[in-house]
C-alpha cells in the first residue's frame, strides 16, 4: 500500500467514543515533571521511595523510645503502674477515635486525587486538618492537668501524690497503691518518657498541619486535579505513620495494668 495512504489513514480523527491503537492510554502532561527524570513514573517511584526511606528512620527513632520506656518500665515496674493511673483514659481514647477519623479523611483524600476530585479532595482536606487540630487542643488539655497537678519533670516536680494517694470515701481504702518515697521518685521517669513520646509526637502532628495547610492552598488551586498526585500519596504515607505511632502509645501509656487495686 503507497505509503502517502497509510499516513493518511493513521491520521485520520478518531469519533469520541473510538481508541487508537497507538495511543491506548491517556497520557497527561505533569508540568510539575522534573528534567532529571526520565518519566513521570521514575520520578513519582522515586519520590514515594525517599517517603518510605524517611519513614524508615522515624521507626527507628520512636523505637529508641519504645524501648527504653520497657525497659525502665521492668526496672520500675510499681511506680511507672501508679503514674500510668494519673492519665486519663477517656482523654485518650477520644483522642484515638479522632486521630482514627483524620486518617480515614486523609485516605480518602488520597483516592479524591487520584480520581480527579478537586471539591471533595478540599473537602477531605480540611477534615483531616480539623480532626487533627482537635486532638492537639485534647493533647492540651492534658497537659495543663499534669501542669496543675506538678507532674512535670523537674524542680517543682511533686511525689506526695504517690506516697500519700488520696482515700476512696465508699471504700476507706487507698485509690492506689502507695509508693515508698524513693519508689515514688521514679514516677518522674514514667512522666519524662511520657512528655518525651507524645510530645515528639504531637510535634510530628503539628507539622503535618502545616503541611495540610500547604497542600490545601494548592489543592484549591486544582494542582492535583490533572493527574499530579504524588505529595497528596506522600503525605498519606505520613500522617498514616503518625497514626500508627500513636495506635501503640496509647495502650503502652493509659492501659496497661490500669488501676491494679481494682
Amino acid at each position: 500500500m503507497d505509503n502517502t495512504i497509510v499516513s493518511t489513514i493513521q491520521s485520520e480523527p478518531l469519533m469520541p467514543h473510538e481508541t487508537s491503537e497507538y495511543e491506548p492510554y491517556e497520557h497527561v502532561y505533569v508540568p510539575q515533571h522534573r528534567h532529571h527524570f526520565e518519566t513521570e513514573d521514575q520520578q513519582r517511584e522515586a519520590g514515594s521511595f525517599g517517603m518510605w526511606l524517611f519513614l524508615l528512620t522515624e521507626i527507628m527513632f520512636f523505637g529508641g523510645m519504645f524501648f527504653a520506656y520497657l525497659l525502665f518500665r521492668n526496672w520500675y515496674y510499681d511506680a511507672f503502674v501508679t503514674a500510668s493511673n494519673q492519665l486519663s483514659v477517656p482523654l485518650g481514647a477520644t483522642n484515638t477515635a479522632i486521630l482514627i477519623s483524620s486518617g480515614f479523611f486523609m485516605a480518602l483524600g488520597v483516592w479524591a486525587a487520584e480520581v480527579r476530585k478537586r471539591g471533595l479532595l478540599v473537602l477531605f482536606l480540611i477534615l483531616t486538618t480539623l480532626f487533627g487540630l482537635a486532638f492537639l487542643g485534647i493533647k492540651s488539655v492534658e497537659y495543663k492537668e499534669k501542669w496543675d497537678k506538678h507532674h512535670i519533670p523537674g524542680a517543682s516536680f511533686d511525689v506526695s501524690e504517690f506516697v500519700n494517694p488520696a482515700i476512696d470515701a465508699k471504700t476507706g481504702k487507698p485509690t492506689q497503691k502507695p509508693l515508698a518515697p524513693d519508689a515514688a521518685q521514679k514516677t518522674q521517669l514514667f512522666f519524662f518518657l511520657y512528655f518525651a513520646m507524645t510530645g515528639m509526637h504531637a510535634l510530628h502532628m503539628i507539622i503535618g498541619i502545616g503541611v495540610l495547610f500547604w497542600l490545601l492552598w494548592r489543592a484549591q488551586r486544582g494542582e492535583f486535579s490533572a493527574g499530579y498526585v504524588a505529595p497528596i500519596e506522600n503525605f498519606g504515607l505520613y500522617w498514616h505513620f503518625v497514626d500508627i505511632v500513636w495506635l501503640y502509645l496509647f495502650p503502652l501509656l493509659y492501659l496497661i495494668n490500669r488501676h491494679p487495686l481494682k
